[in-house]
């Protein structure tokens, strides 16, 4: 591989790091700071004359900017400051990468092995979009840069300095551990605040509301042997791998939304005029916020390798801070982060609203596309089955084997075990933060959040 490359997804986050770091201080200004920032980097890693268009697109992707192959910087500082949201693609083909490439070393064509097809071009691949689930391994597996996640925090620093703004930080329950072995998460909410953020609040607290919507219409939709669910929590490449590709069973899924959506549509009602910043491992959050009947929901995604490298940029030492520790979700909420965590969440508050129920919840819990289009291929046969709850995360491991990670599968599951066993909350009916948060949404009893009211509409797709 040509020296320059090597390592390139830790190098993208070291120009990410330098973008921040100048942005942050003010040193970023106009054309002229983007072309010496460009300079630098060229001349650190050992690019040429040519690579430059490479090095700018990559710029532009870190400030949350769409490539523009050849073309000089010209209002990029405008556009950032003045658009203040995140457009499609959230994947940016970058030109010049591939001509680096050589067959054996190109990775894109199993990229996408079991979902989109992505073929290996001159100027670069090309992405099926009515097929691509947006996961993001097509741009993990990229070792020569030429396909990147928009970043989307540049664009979000003025709304943080500016104290008139109030920002939430929501994080996924896959978080805990990924920052340091022994950093807590009231660590982390010590650290979000410095850097302007109001608080950070865990998504495992609107799993937790989503977990009983879930266990209600479980029992409103399988009232027989032969009927099944599909769940719709969590994971935005099972809910599009079914809407996209199995619309027969689409029918088979409730309308709740995704916790990370709830959690922005809540904040929002509670607190006019807040942005909502979700923090998580998935690039395809990106995507999910950004779809057309969702947008709005969510202002800005991170992911914890962004967030990482946020916190190097502006010389923040988790492991020094005071830990603010907050109880705010339940067991179960916070093991949505791994395989088996919905399926375990939703059956226990199933139980709990029909414990004579003579139709048991059975589960299926299912991990990776591969894995999530054999079990949707099966259901497909109308075969008789032994199951009725269908749990499909589109990462190995679930959200904890996300793409934008900072610790392996198996040590996230495990602290993520760890975690919701801390809780002082068994079940999502034992938060009192549920109830209370429901009430302010206008319900007054818990089998108010199936119903067609204003309240529970919040928690469905438009």
């Amino acid at each position: 591989m040509n020296d320059k490359f090597h390592n390139f997804q830790d190098k993208r986050m070291k120009i990410f790091s330098e973008v921040v770091k100048k942005y942050w201080n003010k040193e970023i200004k106009d054309i002229h700071d983007l072309n010496n920032l460009a300079k630098e980097i060229k001349k650190r890693y050992n690019f040429k004359d040519e690579d430059m268009p490479f090095i700018q697109d990559h710029i532009r992707v870190a400030m949350g900017l769409d490539a523009k192959g050849n073309a000089n910087f010209e209002d990029e500082v405008y556009q950032m400051k003045n658009f203040k949201k995140i457009g499609q693609p959230i994947i940016a083909k970058i030109d010049g990468a591939c001509e680096y490439c050589n067959d054996e070393e190109c990775k894109c064509s199993d990229a996408c092995k079991y979902e989109a097809s992505i073929y290996k071009r001159t100027r670069g691949p090309i992405i099926v979009n009515n097929k691509c689930l947006s996961c993001g391994q097509c741009v993990t597996k990229c070792d020569y840069g030429a396909l990147a996640d928009k970043i989307e925090f540049v664009p979000l620093i003025d709304f943080l300095q500016d104290k008139k703004t109030i920002v939430y930080a929501t994080v996924a329950p896959a978080i805990v551990g990924q920052f340091g072995e022994n950093v807590t998460i009231g660590q982390l909410r010590t650290a979000l605040k410095l850097i302007g953020f109001q608080d950070l609040i865990e998504v495992a607290l609107f799993a937790d509301i989503l977990t009983i919507k879930e266990a209600f219409e479980f029992n409103h939709l399988v009232k027989s042997e032969k009927d099944f669910f599909l769940t719709s929590c969590c994971c935005p490449v099972w809910f599009n791998l079914v809407k996209k590709n199995y619309p027969s069973l689409f029918t088979h899924m409730p309308p709740s939304i995704s916790p990370m959506i709830a959690s922005g549509r809540i904040l929002k009602k509670l607190y006019q005029d807040a942005k909502v910043v979700f923090i998580g491992p998935c690039i395809a959050k990106k995507a999910e916020a950004k779809e057309t009947d969702l947008q709005g929901d969510i202002d800005f995604v991170l992911t914890f390798r962004e967030l990482k490298e946020i916190f190097s940029a502006l010389n923040i030492n988790l492991s020094d801070l005071p830990s603010e520790d907050k109880d705010q979700a339940s067991f179960g909420g916070r093991v949505y982060a791994r395989t088996g965590g919905v399926s375990f969440s939703v059956k226990t508050a199933v139980n709990r609203l029909e414990p004579a129920r003579l139709i048991k919840l059975k589960a299926k819990r299912v991990d990776g596309v591969k894995a999530c289009k054999q079990i949707l291929d099966e259901l497909s046969t109308e075969k008789d089955i032994d199951y009725n709850f269908i749990e499909g995360m589109g990462c190995n491991g679930g959200c904890v084997g996300g793409p934008r990670t900072n610790i392996d599968v198996e040590k996230a599951t495990h602290k993520v075990n760890e975690f919701g066993e801390d809780s002082l909350i068994m079940t999502p009916f034992d938060n009192v933060n549920v109830m209370k948060i429901l009430k302010q949404l206008g319900m007054d009893k818990i089998e108010e959040i199936t119903e067609n009211g204003e309240g529970s509409k919040i928690l469905e797709r438009k």
